[in-house]
């Protein structure tokens, strides 16, 4: 079984995030009492109480102080045994990562996912992101220093053009992930979403949104370097060395049982979803009155389908046609053959060994493909 723990707090607002957070720390320290609260109220939430995974998410977890890690992890595991190889994660930003916060972070997790983004100080400064072009290459220096060899960081392409070319920023950024030689990489297109800087910029016309052609070259490059280093492309955004890959994300695409707490967390058992409410102060006032501030989606037929289609084919496992008879109660290949002969002859999809699976540019195209075989 899977834990998330949602920390919902950063220091500035990044301009590209639509992610729940605030800025105000102020109620840390109550959000904190209140998730362990949560997890007396969700105990019985997963069909056991053995965890395999646990990842602090966010927001910007590596915010928190030894006294409220400490306090987190005493109310896991007053309510769940915690496997003694679980992969424990944490997301971190390289501005939090001194030498004393990597010592004692080290005693709490085993893994760290370092939301490095870019190694351009002028990119760093127009995303608004707290660190600077140095953190982003000594953090993982420090890390190593610590004790830390299971290390994840993240990158961004699709960069809209401003003052200066992106393609060679791109390569650059590439080039300095490589020479870091970390186990695992997740690199994400910049999206513009309404609710955020970025969003209310290109409303105004004042930013630009980068041309998909030149995201689509960029991904490309990304997924041909990596894989030429000995990573594993083995989901659309995430790269891994053989024997790294992200254990509880992995849960997440392979439709496994997980349990989400704190604002804005999802869980999800198998039959059902449940979303937490987006926002603290509402949050830890249900909590305080023993209460479970969520809605429940129970999920239908179509839904089970739909979300394996969605998750399975990002990976390099594909969807299992098996699978999905099983979940629809009958063929697939029958009641979608129109859609799927259009997806071969678009080369952007093929079977092998029983699974579906995209093809190199189909991968371009992903949530495409899943749509148009949603039932």
């Amino acid at each position: 079984m899977h834990l998330y723990i949602h920390i919902p707090f950063c220091k500035q607002a990044c301009h590209y995030c639509d992610f729940h957070f605030s800025t105000n720390l102020s109620q840390k320290s109550a959000l904190v009492d209140a998730i362990g609260q949560e997890l007396v109220l969700q105990k019985d939430y997963l069909p056991t109480t053995h965890l395999d995974t646990i990842y602090f998410g966010g927001g910007t977890p590596s915010l928190l102080t030894e006294s409220e890690l400490g306090q987190l992890f005493d109310a896991i595991h007053r309510q769940f045994t915690v496997s003694p190889t679980a992969e424990i994660t944490l997301e971190a930003n390289p501005d939090d990562l001194t030498a004393d916060k990597l010592t004692m972070l080290r005693h709490y997790v085993n893994r760290l996912s370092i939301g490095l983004q870019t190694f351009s100080e002028e990119t760093l400064r127009w995303m608004n992101r707290a660190h600077t072009a140095t953190e982003a290459g000594q953090c993982v220096r420090l890390a190593r220093e610590a004790g830390f060899d299971n290390l994840s960081i993240d990158l961004i392409y699709g960069i809209p053009d401003l003052t200066r070319p992106v393609g060679p920023i791109w390569l650059h950024d590439l080039d300095r992930a490589l020479l870091l030689d970390v186990p695992h990489i997740s690199a994400y297109a910049l999206t513009i979403e309404p609710d955020t800087a970025f969003g209310r910029w290109t409303q105004k016309g004042q930013l630009k949104p980068i041309d998909e052609n030149l995201a689509a070259d960029q991904f490309e490059q990304l997924s041909s370097a990596l894989r030429g280093a000995g990573y594993d492309h083995y989901e659309i955004s995430n790269f891994a060395k053989p024997g790294h890959y992200a254990r509880h994300n992995t849960a997440y695409w392979q439709q496994q049982p997980y349990l989400g707490l704190g604002p804005s967390a999802h869980s999800y058992n198998g039959h059902s979803r449940q979303f937490n409410v987006a926002n603290n102060t509402r949050y830890v006032q249900a909590i305080a009155k023993g209460g479970l501030p969520a809605e429940i989606e129970i999920l239908t037929t179509t839904d089970r389908v739909n979300e394996y289609l969605l998750t399975g084919l990002r990976t390099q496992w594909g969807c299992s046609l098996t699978q999905l008879n099983t979940l629809l109660g009958a063929d697939f290949v029958d009641q979608q053959t129109f859609e799927l002969a259009d997806l071969y002859q678009k080369n952007w999809l093929h079977v092998q060994n029983g699974h579906l699976l995209l093809t190199e540019p189909g991968k371009l195209f992903a949530d495409r493909v899943a749509a148009s075989l949603f039932v």
